[in-house]
Order: structure tokens, then C-alpha cells, then sequence
């Protein structure tokens, strides 16, 4: 019978266990992989003492025990080794069919990540609190909230990935981000009949806003995206049938590039109903400005808002826009008539909230506003006034 294997202690090591020259402790194992791997620690047990000079660490017993339930679990355990950087990598790789301005959000997060000491943990090693703690982090640097928990969805992917491939057991981005830091996202706020009434009538009579009055009536009564917009060209009027056609948006990258892409989702592709009203401004645009042929963008011309130079004008411009221009209105009146901060997006909010009050049909609403989801669409109808929900309860009782 053979000589049991003991340590510079005497004491017995048990099988795969042995020890160095230099007094480290070595363990042997096949991973779940069918793979040779080896651990160490300067202890055997947790109650021995670490040799001056040497890092503390879990004894090599207690590695053993956190081994035997990652092979029995079907852990990989080398998988959780990876760390947050290189999961988040993985991912990405995996899913490449992806717009530019998705692409441009990943290297922002991965940048971030490669910025903050969790980028470098293991992922085994991130606990809930890690994540609670990188979120926080995130809010000192001024991130916005809704930004970090775009980026908190996405590492919650990432994980649950981790997770399907047995590389750990438990999610630590599984959690609500408002529990941990204050939600301080201005809510969405539509105009009024009254402020939309002024905001009109201030572009349809100021002596340098005036050039704006029809795309400002458009965007008012179409609830098109601001990208959908500025995207739109002459063949995408038809004035017969008084519809929009909308399957595409232009988008622009700084410096100087300009893109076309799919709209934000496929639901996005429709043709939008056009009032007279609006068939009169396009109208008067088509008349003021004759489209061009001269400038390109993936194939597309004859965009209908176009600069001085011929280029399309993008979302930045119109938000500037409206920016002076409510400014500007706000100087010439008091505050109680004062405008807040509107946006081409409140305009799609006003449309929307307007079309809701109005009684359309949720569904009706939905493929106008392009929603993927009808629980955004229903979101607007939350926006009623007391004299819609009035009109709308005296239907049903006199």
C-alpha cells in the first residue's frame, strides 16, 4: 500500500493536493471541459498563517470546495475568469447586426467600463453591490439616468449570456436602478392648445422665425421623428393620395457625415395621413425651396429642408432652432406667458398626446407614431385633460 502524500506539516493532502519546494500549495482538477487546471494558495487550510510578505488569499481547501460546486453546477470555470471588459466583448461580438448609432453607444459603454476599476473584475467576483456601486459612480460623473440604465440593461444582457453559458449563477445587474439613485429624467411634457396656439403664431409672424412656420406646422401634425424628417424627400410626398411615405431617417456623424438608416425600428416604415394643412405646408416648402438634385446621401436627393450651402439641415438644427426662438419669445412676454424648453421631440409628444385626446384608435395611433410596442402609445393617452375624459365619459352616459 502506498505512502500517503503529506505536506512540510505532516499533514495528509488529500488527491489531486501537493505542495512545492517553496511551501505553495497546488491543486489538480479537469474542469468541466475535460481540461487540466491548477490552483494555488500559500495556505492549505484557512486557520494556517500566510508567509510574510505574501498576499492573503482563500486556502487551497476552500478553492477546492468552490471547485467541486462549480463542476457538479457545470460552472466553466475558467469562463468566469474572464473579466467585465471581455464579457461585454463577447456579447458585442455576438450580436453585429446593429445600427451606427448602436455601434457608437457600445464603444461609449465599453470605454466607460475600460474607465472604471469593475471593468477589470472577474465576472464571478462582481457582487450586487459592485453593480449598485459602478451605477453611483456613474451618476457622480454626470451621466444621465436614463443613460446609465440603458447601460445597466445592457450589462444585465450581458450577464444573463454569462449565465446561459455556465460561467456563473446569479445576475448582479438584476436590479431596480431607482432603488439606488434618483430617476431626475424631466417627464416628457406636451404643449398645451394654448402654448401650441402661441408657439404658432410666434413662427408665423416674427420677422426672421417666419421661414420655419410650415416645417413647424408639419412636425406639429404629423408626429414625424426629427430624423424621419429632415430624411423626407420629394418622392416621398405624395400629394394625390395625401400621405408620407416614412422607411428611412437621415442621421449625421460629426464631422462632416452624412448617413441614411432603416427607421428607429421596423414599425417605424408607414405612410402618415396628411390634413390640408399640412399638404399646404409641404406645398409652400417645395415652392420656397426647389429641391436638388446635387446632393446625395446613400443613393437619396431631393431632400425637401435644405441649408444655404444645399446639404440637408439635421435634428441638431432644428432644436437650435426652437431654442432661440423660445428664447426669444420669452423676452417679448411675461412669465406667466412664458414657454419651457421645447424640442422637436415635444412636438411629435404634442401631436401624439393631441391625437390620443382626440379619441383615435390606440392602435391607429400606434402605426402613425411608428411604435414597436402599444404600451408607448398607450403611455400618451395618460396625458388626458378633464375635458377630454369629460367628452369621452359623456358617450357612454348622457
Amino acid at each position: 500500500m502506498s505512502e500517503k502524500r503529506r505536506d512540510n506539516k505532516n499533514r495528509i493532502l488529500h488527491t489531486g493536493e501537493s505542495q512545492r519546494q517553496d511551501g505553495r500549495y497546488v491543486y489538480k482538477y479537469i474542469d468541466a471541459l475535460g481540461k487540466t487546471q491548477f490552483v494555488y494558495s500559500w495556505k492549505l487550510v484557512s486557520t494556517d498563517r500566510i508567509p510574510a510578505g505574501k498576499r492573503n488569499d482563500l486556502s487551497l481547501r476552500e478553492k477546492e470546495k468552490e471547485i467541486q460546486k462549480d463542476i457538479d453546477d457545470g460552472i466553466d470555470t475558467i469562463g468566469k475568469k474572464m473579466t467585465v471588459c471581455e464579457l461585454y466583448q463577447k456579447q458585442i461580438r455576438t450580436h453585429g447586426n446593429v445600427k451606427s448609432s448602436t455601434i457608437e453607444g457600445r464603444k461609449r459603454l465599453l470605454r466607460f467600463l475600460a474607465e472604471d476599476k469593475i471593468g477589470g473584475y472577474t465576472i464571478d467576483a462582481v457582487k450586487l453591490s459592485d453593480a449598485k456601486e459602478w451605477a453611483i459612480r456613474m451618476k457622480e460623473k454626470g451621466v444621465a439616468y436614463q443613460t446609465i440604465n440603458n447601460d445597466k440593461r445592457s450589462m444585465k444582457a450581458a450577464f444573463y449570456v454569462a449565465i446561459q453559458d455556465d460561467c456563473i449563477r446569479k445576475n448582479p445587474f438584476d436590479f431596480n436602478l431607482s432603488t439606488v439613485i434618483e430617476n431626475d429624467t424631466e417627464k416628457k411634457q406636451p404643449l398645451t392648445p394654448k402654448q401650441e396656439e402661441k408657439l404658432l403664431d410666434f413662427f408665423k409672424n416674427d420677422t426672421f422665425y417666419r421661414k420655419y412656420y410650415d416645417e413647424i406646422v408639419i412636425l406639429l401634425g404629423t408626429g414625424l421623428r426629427i430624423s424621419e424628417f429632415c430624411g423626407l424627400t420629394k418622392k416621398d410626398i405624395d400629394f394625390e393620395n395625401k400621405r408620407i411615405n416614412v422607411d428611412h431617417q437621415l442621421l449625421y456623424k460629426p464631422p462632416k457625415t452624412y448617413y441614411i438608416e432603416e427607421t428607429k425600428t421596423a414599425s417605424g416604415i408607414r405612410h402618415i395621413p396628411m390634413s390640408e394643412t399640412v399638404l399646404n405646408a409641404f406645398q409652400n416648402v417645395i415652392a420656397k425651396h426647389p429641391v436638388s438634385t446635387a446632393y446625395k446621401v446613400d443613393g437619396y436627393t431631393e431632400f425637401l429642408f435644405v441649408g444655404n450651402t444645399g446639404k440637408p439641415l439635421i435634428n441638431y438644427h432644428y432644436e437650435t432652432v426652437l431654442r432661440h426662438a423660445v428664447n426669444k419669445y420669452n423676452k417679448q412676454h411675461s412669465d406667466e406667458e412664458a414657454l419651457f424648453n421645447i424640442t422637436p421631440h415635444t412636438l411629435r409628444h404634442t401631436f401624439c398626446t393631441n391625437m390620443a385626446n382626440a379619441g383615435m384608435n390606440p392602435k391607429a395611433l400606434q402605426y402613425i407614431m411608428g411604435h414597436a410596442s402599444i404600451t408607448m402609445t398607450m403611455n400618451y393617452y395618460a396625458h388626458a385633460t378633464f375635458e377630454s375624459v369629460q367628452k369621452e365619459f359623456s358617450r357612454f352616459i348622457p
